[in-house]
């Protein structure tokens, strides 16, 4: 299975999928819970920025971070691929910050960020790069910053040639909660959360697994 430009296909469906997903955080409550407890867990000493990676063209996470850590120091961002996603974004929240940037080489130095937010964003690389995704993370964040991992579980990759009919590809890696684990303390990181949800009505069919962790 050939896998597709990935920033080319968002440059495509931007705005159906922002269309698609803007309020779909409203429909799910364990993932709401999770950013909550993320924000809290960020809220003390403004040590760097927050950063959704991989934010897509809604900017819901980064809306949704934003608006939980508003009376605080602690300032939230997105980034992704995309320009015509970034573009979208920032349409829709202008009050926010969002950058054009590839998760595999952060717009970031060494130790900026107090915490990193990454839904269903490395599961748009092949697997053999995700231990290199992870590296990354660990890179840019402060020595007791945070990372929360949402992606898909499964087995294998999985993907469609039409997606928003447009004639644009999609493809996503699939993992257990133990090479999730793996990559993360592969990296260096210290994990401290698992979690695995059923998928909520309406959701593609995947079991949803979430990975919390820590720079030490």
């Amino acid at each position: 299975m050939a896998w597709p430009d990935i920033r080319h296909t968002y440059d495509v469906v931007a705005r159906d999928y922002a269309d698609s997903f803007a309020d779909e955080l409203a429909g799910k409550p364990f993932d709401r819970e999770l950013l909550d407890a993320f924000a809290t867990s960020v809220s003390g000493a403004a040590r760097g920025p927050v950063v959704d990676v991989g934010c897509g063209p809604a900017g819901h996470v980064t809306r949704y971070l934003a608006d939980r850590l508003e009376l605080t120091d602690v300032r939230v961002e997105g980034i992704d691929l995309s320009p015509v996603v970034v573009g979208e974004a920032r349409r829709r929240h202008p009050d926010l910050l969002f950058w054009v940037g590839d998760l595999r080489e952060l717009p970031a130095d060494d130790g900026a960020l107090a915490g990193i937010v990454s839904f269903y964003s490395v599961v748009h690389l092949p697997r053999a790069q995700w231990p290199g995704a992870f590296a990354e993370f660990r890179r840019v964040l402060v020595p007791g910053g945070r990372l929360l991992v949402g992606v898909h579980g499964g087995v294998g990759e999985t993907g469609v040639d039409g997606w928003f009919g447009r004639d644009v590809a999609i493809r996503t890696t699939l993992v257990d909660l133990e090479e999730l684990t793996a990559f993360a303390a592969g990296a260096g990181l210290t994990v401290l959360e698992r979690h695995q949800r059923p998928p909520y009505p309406g959701e593609y069919p995947s079991v949803r697994l979430y990975l919390l962790a820590e720079k030490r």
